[in-house]
This record gives structure tokens, C-alpha cells and sequence, in this order.
């Protein structure tokens, strides 16, 4: 290979943001400031979060919800609440829906998650009149996550929305992966499309998608991407174990973004990762007209705040 090969491998590894402190630096360097709604947004790590981006000048925050509980919030952590408007709301739907309706009108840039359960958020974020769904869109969600055990960022999909994506739905989740590592700085991303095994089989159904997906990279149908699949864990982001197994895969234990089959396996992964690896998050749905956030009510004030970030990147 070339020295010129080598020195733009070199510059591409320089530019490549490979934790989620470096995604913050590029989006404070845009200075670029975006008006988020948080629907039912009375609760402390929700607040916390949006209180630090507030500070960082990322955002101005439309906290929408019960504003006498949200001003005992922001007293117990020493917050000032003059710095966020206010919006009174009954119930988590309502909240939902007016977070939504603010983002359709062009007075919020961003829409995101409080208090409310997901299903009430996603339904008001869904709703065919007055949601945020893009026309024959697939709506689905990809995170990139931060953990010690592995040297960069890992981008996975789909943990929180499609419960056992078919051949389009998993076409589509490769694509948003591949745009959001993109503005990461990963040219071509390498994509794990994740099994139980690396061996085809008729006992597996998602073997013939993966099959079906991992030409159409090859036809650039799928674009700017190396995909294989079906791949455990182990030979997606392990070297030591493709040596081992000696099996050959242009992932080589070197994976960017990791594909799974079902909510089943992928939701329980990532948890694992946030509980028992210290795992810190940045994640957001795609598909929509504008960033949605949706994160489960017990993640981190530091993972809120990171999908905050990411949304601002991807704005």
C-alpha cells in the first residue's frame, strides 16, 4: 500500500470522534443553538441534563408539563427554573402531543422524551395527521454507545423500537446507522449484522435477510458501508477472535455498528452494557422530520445529556 494510502488512513483516524466527549466538542464548536421541547419534563435526571445543556448554550428547553413539580425539581438541585419556558400540562399524552405540536409549528428544532412512557410519546410522535413521521418512512432508533472495553465508539441498532424488523426495516436501520456514524467522522462504516452464530442456517430466518443485505452492500445498494453477517459478538468486535476461530470477515473484530435481529436480543445487550460495563449513551429515533429523543426513564443525567448533543449533531 501507498504512503498516501497510509497518510489519509492517519487523517481519517484523526478526524473520527471516538467518544461521546468529542461528539460534545464538535457540536459546541458549531455554535448552533436549538430549541428542544421535553414532553412531561419534571424529573431530576431529565432536568439536570437539560439544565447543563442549557448552560453549555447548546439549547433553549421547553419544559412542558406540571410547572409547580418541575419548580421543586429544579430547587432541590439548585437549578434556576427562569432559565427554561414553561408550559403547563395535565398528563403525559397532552405533553406529548403539545411537545410534538411545537416541533411541527417551527417553534421547537427538537423533541424529547421526559417522564412520559414510551408508548404515549412514540404515539403522539407517530400520529399520521399531526406527528413527525417523514412520508413511507421507517421509524427506528440507533445509539452509540461509550465503553471502556472497546477503543471507539459502538453505534447499535434497533434496541427500542422495531420489535422484529423484516428485510426493509432492517435495510433501513443499516442506512441510519451508517448516515449517524457518518457524522462521526466514519467514512465507511463496518456493520455486524449480529447472530448467534456465524454459521447460516435455515433454524436462524434472519440468516436469508442477512444473505440478502450483505449484496446488496457488495452492489452498493447500500452504500458507503462493509457489511457482513451473520456474526456473534465476539467476531464483530474482537480480534483476538477471528484468530482464533479463524473464520474471514471484513468486520475483523473491528465492527463500528452492530445490527441485531430483534428488540429480544439488542435491548437486553445495551442495558447490559449501561448496568455492568459503565456503558454511557447518545441515541436518537430516526425517520422523523426532526430528532426525537427517547430514552428510558432510568438512564443517566450524562446519557440524557449526550443524546442532547447527538440530536444538536444530527439537527
Amino acid at each position: 500500500m501507498t504512503a498516501y494510502y497510509w497518510l489519509q488512513q492517519l487523517a481519517e483516524y484523526r478526524i473520527m470522534i471516538r467518544t461521546l466527549e468529542q461528539m460534545e466538542e464538535k457540536v459546541l464548536a458549531l455554535k448552533k443553538k436549538h430549541r428542544v421541547a421535553i414532553a412531561w419534563g419534571q424529573d431530576i435526571n431529565t432536568i439536570g441534563a437539560v439544565n447543563k445543556a442549557v448552560k453549555k448554550g447548546l439549547i433553549d428547553a421547553i419544559l412542558i408539563g406540571k410547572p409547580a413539580e418541575i419548580r421543586k425539581a429544579c430547587k432541590s438541585e439548585g437549578i434556576d427554573d427562569r432559565i427554561f419556558t414553561l408550559i403547563e400540562s395535565d398528563n403525559e399524552s397532552h405533553a406529548s402531543s403539545e411537545a410534538v405540536r411545537l416541533a411541527k409549528a417551527g417553534d421547537a428544532d427538537i423533541v424529547m422524551k421526559g417522564l412520559v412512557g414510551t408508548d404515549k410519546f412514540l404515539r403522539a410522535v407517530m400520529d399520521k395527521q399531526k406527528g413527525l413521521m417523514l412520508p413511507n418512512a421507517v421509524l427506528s432508533y440507533v445509539c452509540a454507545i461509550e465503553i471502556p472495553a472497546y477503543h471507539k465508539l459502538l453505534f447499535i441498532t434497533d434496541p427500542a423500537v422495531i420489535p422484529f424488523p423484516d428485510l426493509d426495516q432492517k435495510i433501513a436501520m443499516a442506512r441510519y446507522a451508517i448516515e449517524m456514524a457518518q457524522k462521526f467522522g466514519i467514512k465507511k462504516p463496518k456493520i455486524a449484522l449480529i447472530g448467534a452464530t456465524e454459521k447460516m442456517s435455515n433454524h436462524f430466518h434472519n440468516s436469508v435477510d442477512y444473505s440478502v443485505m450483505c449484496k446488496m452492500a457488495d452492489r452498493n445498494q447500500i452504500q458507503n458501508c462493509i457489511m457482513d453477517g451473520p456474526l456473534d459478538i465476539f467476531l464483530a468486535c474482537d480480534k483476538k477472535s477471528i484468530e482464533i476461530k479463524g473464520v474471514e470477515t471484513p468486520v475483523n473484530g473491528d465492527a463500528d455498528i452492530l445490527l441485531f435481529p430483534s428488540i429480544e436480543s439488542s435491548n437486553p445487550f445495551y442495558k447490559g452494557l449501561m448496568l455492568f460495563a459503565r456503558g454511557e449513551l447518545a441515541g436518537l429515533i430516526r425517520g422523523t422530520e426532526k430528532p426525537v429523543i427517547v430514552m428510558s426513564r432510568s438512564e443517566s443525567e450524562k446519557s440524557k445529556y449526550f443524546c442532547i448533543a447527538l440530536s444538536c449533531l444530527m439537527a
